[in-house]
């Protein structure tokens, strides 16, 4: 290890070029900005693995120039995504690679998707724009943007005949070890009245790691009593000697079948996600509430408990979770290939779902899941679907249309990720929007849609009484009809562009309110008049795109945590600022336009108690100098200025900002420099700068230092954008990174 960390300093010494190209279309390479963890923390566990690690790195950094392929192979659940990622994100290996790339390639081999996936990494957009691109075309790219370089690809997930004979991580001290964090906490320290029967359990896990990690979840969350362990081990003794996959798949099933009966049902509907989804949790806890899986608790929301659950499979490593730098909350999981099996197959035992693709008999089937076919799979979708009459719920990934109009007891329609899915159903078949709003039982409805043949919802939409979610991705502008006031359990709203008509006035016994909304996204020009705010108390997430109607009506909005404006021309800035200073719940604030003053952005918006992110975003503020005071800003976490072309001068100490973890600047070309004081803020993790002028660069090198110097190892600075051959390319070190444009 030493002979490759003095040859990485070498090289950089004797070149100074960039480390860390990115390939093209890629704006976020792999780990920047989303991290892995389980309750031990970000970085995955990984016990009596350093030896193999170390060989791992010694063949990566050898002297070999040709291209090298390295198999890492065994059974599920032996560790080998763990360790190739160690090995990823390990400093020396990112300073001696010029570009790394991670894809995850799964049982469905689809060569061209994963030329893309190569070629477009993380950018969507990309990916969508080359769809059409020949393999060829796309072969050429990939070959320019590696040609000349070193390059680190790891294709994780392919599945292949070949096993090992042994399993290399079976160490009883190691699977011990492993086995007494995960149940014990960091310390590991096991009661004595605990250790021999533990020590039976951990080594009848036969040292696979996912066996260790899920029956050690499952004992964590549970009493520590010896009489529950012997339970488990005597489980445990009678599978033994079972094949490798069969013994690793019932530990699963243990773990599973000692989950409470509450959290069953939540478990086996992520079965509904195609293999390797990066599952967005809160889409996911909206379609349990949907589902009616959960049950109020002590006075506590569904939502809230949806939360509850969520944790509590995260701490059972049921599944791994991923937290995104510019938010506070757990944003996206997955599950591990072994676990999804299990699942899949105990909601077919317990017939609780079945997967059109798997060939199963759907027709007294409640929920039902498409995904893409393969070439090889031939059935008549429509037909198959049709015989679904008691299907509750669907989950549809691609684009082929369905007779709707059919389920009658349909709760949920989840387009899944397919793009254009009613689009081809409205133009294939002739069916109308109007046959979407004609599931009465409907509790969540979400899809993709071609607005071309109505710009506006069915006045009947109204009938869904029992609507709770409602996502719509469209091109155009809808019309809501003034119907959707009587729409009392509506929680979300997510439509691309929606315009809401003014409530009527109330007349009898008609409420023309939605007390249970929570979230309304992408309204346009939403008149946030009195009448209006009265009739959604408990709004907590807004996102509007609008003008100056009534914004001094704002401060009605008492329960607002998370209010996105987009203003298309200047406002009242007293209006706004005055509804602002009222709003204490508001944890996370984002502004494009509007013109406000720095002063305000101190003085009104730093008051806010409670706010954790800010975002302002191009014409939002105006002026050339921003400087900050004391005791404001008290519970900043993130912090993204994007856009603002007059900032030059930003003057602030690191007291200004005690809590602050991100800071993203984008296109501040004419700001001199960071604060140097954020050098000393010990709660600062990351600072992204993008397109920022030289000056702001080299001040953002001066803070890593210093952050250094204070001992603080989890900070780090990645600069993007950068000309090619720059001189700030030179700054690289190990917490500074600097992408070139290419």
């Amino acid at each position: 290890m030493d002979l490759i960390k003095k040859e990485v300093i070498e090289i950089r010494e004797r070149t100074g070029i960039v480390r860390d190209h990115q390939l093209p279309g890629n704006s976020n390479p792999a780990g920047s900005f989303m991290s892995s963890s389980t309750h031990l923390g970000h970085k995955q566990a990984m016990v009596g693995c350093d030896d193999v690690l170390n060989e791992l790195m010694d063949k990566l950094t050898g002297q070999q120039s040709d291209c090298r392929i390295i198999p890492i192979v065994g059974m599920g659940g032996i560790g080998k995504t763990t360790l190739a990622r160690n090995a990823y994100e390990n400093p020396l290996i990112v300073e001696y690679f010029d570009i790394h790339v991670w894809v995850t390639v799964s049982q469905e081999y689809n060569a061209r998707e994963i030329l893309l996936e190569l070629v477009c990494q993380k950018s969507k957009e990309r990916k969508e724009a080359l769809r059409e691109t020949g393999d060829e075309g796309l072969g050429e790219m990939l070959y320019k943007s590696l040609w000349g370089r070193r390059y680190l690809i790891i294709m994780d997930d392919m599945w292949s005949i070949e096993a090992w004979d042994k399993d290399e991580f079976s160490g009883r001290e190691q699977s011990w070890d492993l086995f007494c964090k995960i149940v014990f906490g960091e310390e590991g320290i096991c009661p004595l009245e605990l250790e021999e029967i533990g020590k039976s359990i951990a080594k009848n896990c036969k040292g696979l790691p996912l066996s260790v990690i899920v029956i050690g979840g499952l004992l964590a969350k549970s009493e520590k009593a010896r009489d529950y362990w012997e339970y488990i081990a005597k489980n445990l003794s009678s599978i033994v000697n079972l094949e490798e996959k069969e013994r690793c798949l019932r530990i699963l099933y243990m773990s599973y079948k000692e989950l409470p009966v509450h959290l069953k049902p939540c478990f086996l509907c992520m079965g509904v996600y195609p293999e390797d989804s990066r599952i967005h949790v809160p889409t996911l806890r909206k379609l349990w509430v949907a589902e009616g899986f959960l049950k109020p608790i002590n006075g506590k929301s569904l939502e809230e408990v949806a939360e509850e659950y969520t944790k509590d499979l995260i701490d059972r490593n049921l599944i791994i979770t991923y937290m995104a730098k510019s938010s506070t909350k757990i944003k996206f999981c997955s599950m591990h290939d072994l676990l999804r099996d299990l699942c899949l197959r105990e909601a077919k035992k317990e017939r609780f779902l079945v997967s059109l693709e798997l060939g199963q008999d759907i027709t007294m089937q409640r929920r039902i899941v498409v995904h893409q076919r393969s070439s090889k799979e031939k059935y008549d979708l429509p037909k198959v679907l049709h015989a679904a009459q008691l299907a509750r719920s669907l989950t549809c990934n691609f684009e082929e249309a369905a007779p709707l109009a059919s389920f009658r007891l349909l709760r949920v329609l989840n387009h899944a990720s397919a793009k254009g899915y009613l689009k081809h159903l409205l133009r294939d078949d002739g069916y109308q929007i109007e046959a979407v709003f004609k599931q009465v039982n409907s509790r969540y409805l979400a899809f993709s849609v071609d607005m071309s043949l109505s710009s506006r919802f069915p006045s009947s939409m109204h009938l869904l009484w029992n609507l709770q979610t409602l996502i719509v991705k469209h091109k155009k502008v809808i019309d809501a009809p003034i119907e959707i006031w009587k729409m009392h359990q509506l929680k979300h709203v997510d439509v691309s562009a929606l315009r809401l008509p003014d409530p009527p006035t109330a007349t009898g016994d008609d409420q023309f309110v939605l007390p249970n909304l929570q979230k309304m996204s992408k309204i346009m020009n939403f008149k946030c008049c009195e009448a209006v705010v009265k009739r959604i108390p408990n709004i907590k997430k807004l996102n509007i795109y609008y003008d100056d109607y009534y914004l001094k009506n704002l401060a009605h909005l008492q329960k607002l945590e998370c209010l996105d404006c987009n203003f298309g021309r200047r406002i009242r800035r007293n209006d706004l600022l005055e509804s602002l200073s009222f709003l204490h719940s508001l944890k996370k604030l984002c502004f494009t336009g509007g013109g406000l003053q720095w002063e305000d952005i101190t003085t009104n918006i730093g008051s806010l108690p409670h706010l954790q992110v800010l975002s302002v975003l191009w014409g939002s503020v105006i002026g050339s100098e921003w400087e900050t005071v004391e005791g404001q800003f008290s519970h900043l976490r993130i912090l993204q200025i994007i856009d603002i072309d007059d900032l030059e001068y930003w003057i602030a100490e690191s007291s200004h900002f005690p809590r602050l973890n991100f800071l993203r600047l984008v296109r501040l070309r004419k700001l001199k420099q960071i604060p140097p004081s954020f050098g000393e803020i010990q709660t600062l993790e990351l600072i992204r700068l993008e397109a920022c002028s030289d000056s702001a660069v080299i001040s953002a090198k001066e803070i890593a230092e210093q952050q250094e110097e204070f001992g603080n190892s989890d900070f780090r600075v990645e600069v993007y954008d950068v000309e090619p051959n720059s001189e700030l390319e030179g700054l690289e070190c190990h917490n500074f990174k600097v992408f070139s444009r290419r």
